[in-house]
């Protein structure tokens, strides 16, 4: 039988399309171009914050100045999406940054970490390579130790991270578990805001993948689950993370020399593991 000599095939075709093209009209209709982001902040309002910061004020986004956060819009590896704080304001002893608490409303887990500041930090940035799971914000919200509450997001289309086998370098990654590689970005300025940059090996497996395609054995969270860095016995930064850091964690971040001296990093795991490491601070 040739379908297109048969006007009644032909008319149902014809019908067929029609009622495709009527129902992506009416899906357009009741699912705006931005329904993905209005699910994340619902998740936001009706979960996350009252469960995290009950009864508190939040400053956000354009009536503040305090901070910003930036991500690609659409990631090109859901797994290790790159991600920066900024903020506006100098770490003083009167008025810094006691906190950022940086959140994916639409991960597993959606706390990715809780990172404490002090005003040795100088500058309360940071950059780090997260996990996102499913199209969701992403927000940064800074504490200041006043106990004043402000918040950045930035929405990031990506899917499946936290369920994605673990890439071929995990391995290497076990191998070399708790080594630590630091360096300063340019050279060091005494008494300013100088950055340092800061990546440990470790798989940081998130407990919901298995380890190879085709498997069905999943093993248990495996990752970084604490960091705490000090120059010269001064505490910098400290933080508690989630495995939606990515594996081989990787942080960019500020502090303020006022001699030459020692950057020390100490971490721990989910497992019990305990590795640190030094890096030299010289002036030339």
């Amino acid at each position: 039988m040739r379908l297109h000599n048969n006007p009644s095939i032909m008319r149902q075709a014809v019908f067929a399309l029609f009622i495709a093209t009527f129902t992506l009209v009416c899906l357009a209709d009741v699912a705006p171009a931005d329904y993905r982001q209005q699910l994340s902040d619902k998740v936001w309002e009706e979960n996350l914050k009252p469960a995290n910061f009950p009864d508190k004020q939040i400053v956000e986004d354009t009536t503040q100045n305090i901070l910003e956060i930036k991500a690609p819009y659409t990631a090109e590896d859901a797994s290790i999406v790159p991600v920066s704080i900024h903020t506006n304001i100098a770490q003083q002893a009167d008025n810094y940054i006691k906190k950022l608490h940086v959140y994916v409303d639409k991960n597993p887990v959606p706390l990715v970490g809780v990172f404490e500041f002090t005003p040795a930090s100088g500058r309360a940035d940071l950059a780090m390579r997260i996990r996102v799971d499913d199209f969701s914000y992403v927000r940064a919200i800074a504490e200041m130790n006043n106990g004043d509450l402000y918040m950045a997001k930035t929405f990031v289309r990506a899917k499946g991270a936290c369920s994605a086998p673990p890439p071929p370098g995990m391995e290497d990654s076990r191998k070399l578990l708790g080594n630590m590689k630091m360096n300063t970005i340019g050279d060091v300025v005494l008494g300013k805001p100088n950055l340092m940059q800061l990546m440990i090996r470790h798989p940081n497996i998130t407990g919901m993948a298995p380890l190879k395609v085709g498997s069905r054995i999943i093993p248990p969270a495996f990752f970084v689950n604490t960091l705490e860095v000090g120059f010269n016995d001064q505490l910098i930064m400290k933080a508690q993370l989630t495995f939606s850091i990515s594996m081989d964690p990787a942080f960019r971040f500020y502090f303020v020399p006022d001699k030459e001296g020692t950057i020390t990093v100490k971490g721990t795991d989910t497992q019990d593991n305990h590795f640190s490491a030094t890096h030299d601070i010289k002036t030339s």
